[in-house]
């Protein structure tokens, strides 16, 4: 039998960008008996959850949930609102970026790709002047939605979603604005609403700090129109149903109620905290290990500052050193889990996830390892990551909102 708790003493450091670890808080509330999902109890609770949920995403209108990962609402979002061969304009920001384009293609759509070009496009967020330009040239409005992933969890960029939002309004396009942001809810900001997003697509398992297993599409009422006529084929991830059946805090199918349970404590913990205090802790931490990069004198995989990313660092290596290898010593040696490079950034850098059940501590012990680990693989560093980023967190306290 397959062993996986296999740590003898200590915990495991789990600092990828997602799934992320998982608060003991949160598996308490998962361990809790399961209830009918047709009965009263359980009508209570996903209206609780639901009225909570969007919150989070700053939204007054419906958050659909669903039983699955965010690719699940990645196909949701395209199948409710798209027929077959409409076209979709998507931009290249990484590796999740490319299989959001792949599954429209599969899904019969048609896809137009643009973005900066090769790897050094990966290091750069979206350029809302090339969707706009792109969209005054289809002055027959054949593009039908613009889908670009907000946190790309493959490079640590946060792209400007407001301003994507203002390139499509002046391009005067009548396109839906459809954003993933599976790895920057609750741990970014993001802003449904004010935004002007049409669908949100996002997951459970990154700064709600769940196991995978929920994802969400997030609705503006324009999306739920263009829903009722539009003709890709749906049945699971159908809105109308769910939309109903949610008036009284149900589903049309079986929801994995304990999941919900987890999910529930999650949102108490948030917005006990406060939405801008997590957001806020999130930008500190991101910074304190972008100074202990630095000081490293290794470069952020993210080439501008504008859009850091505050749940991930993407760590740049040396071009004669495999990435992967020092991931490897580090994993082997130290029990610490880090993110590795994906797509066109595959062995050139390693990810540092900073994001969910977290704290100053938690990086300092996962700086330490990386900073040990990169020696041991023979990279000279320039200097102690390590005591930059405990410099760092000791002269700049959070300071919470009231």
């Amino acid at each position: 039998m397959l062993k996986l708790d296999f740590h003898p003493s200590g915990r495991h450091f789990l600092q990828i960008p997602g799934p992320s670890p998982v608060p003991d808080r949160i598996l308490r509330a998962m361990s809790l008996p399961t209830i009918d999902h047709r009965g009263p109890e359980f009508g209570a609770l996903g209206l609780e959850l639901l009225a909570k949920i969007q919150a989070i995403f700053k939204t007054q209108h419906p958050v659909i949930i669903y039983p699955a990962s965010g690719t699940g609402a990645w196909e949701a979002a395209l199948a409710n609102t798209m027929s077959p061969g409409d076209r979709v304009l998507m931009f290249e920001t990484g590796h999740f970026a490319t299989l959001w384009q792949k599954m429209a293609l599969r899904l019969n759509l048609e896809p137009e790709f643009i973005g900066l070009p090769g790897y050094e496009g990966w290091r750069h967020g979206v350029q809302a002047e090339m969707i706009e330009a792109r969209l005054k040239e289809d002055t027959s409005h054949d593009i039908k939605a613009v889908c670009v992933v907000h946190n790309e969890t493959s490079t640590g960029v946060t792209s400007n979603i407001a301003a994507v939002r203002r390139a499509i309004d002046a391009a005067g396009h009548p396109a839906l604005l459809i954003v993933d942001t599976i790895s920057g809810l609750a741990s970014a900001d993001f802003r449904h609403d004010e935004w002007g997003v049409d669908v949100t697509v996002s997951g459970s398992q990154k700064g709600l700090m769940l196991p995978p297993g929920i994802s969400f599409n997030a609705l503006s009422p324009k999306a739920i129109e263009v829903s009722k006529t539009a003709q890709l084929p749906k049945s699971f991830w159908a809105w109308d149903e769910i939309l109903e059946a949610n008036q009284n805090g149900y589903w049309p199918y079986t929801p994995s109620t304990n999941l919900l349970y987890g999910l529930n404590e999650a949102l108490d913990m948030l917005l006990d905290e406060g939405l801008e205090n997590v957001l806020a802790r999130h930008q500190r931490w991101a910074a304190g290990v972008r100074t202990a990069v630095e000081a490293w004198g290794l470069e952020v995989q993210c080439l501008d500052p504008e859009v850091y990313s505050p749940v991930l660092t993407g760590v740049v290596v040396p071009e004669e050193i495999d990435a992967d290898e020092v991931r490897k010593i580090i994993y082997e040696r130290f029990d610490l889990s880090l993110g590795t490079g994906l797509g066109k950034a595959k062995g050139k850098m390693f990810r540092i996830g900073h994001l969910g059940d977290c704290n100053d501590l938690t990086l300092i012990a996962t700086l330490g390892g990386c900073e040990a680990g990169m020696k041991l693989a023979g990279i000279s560093l320039k200097g102690s990551g390590v005591a930059a980023a405990l410099d760092y967190f000791a002269a700049n306290p959070l300071n919470r909102a009231a």
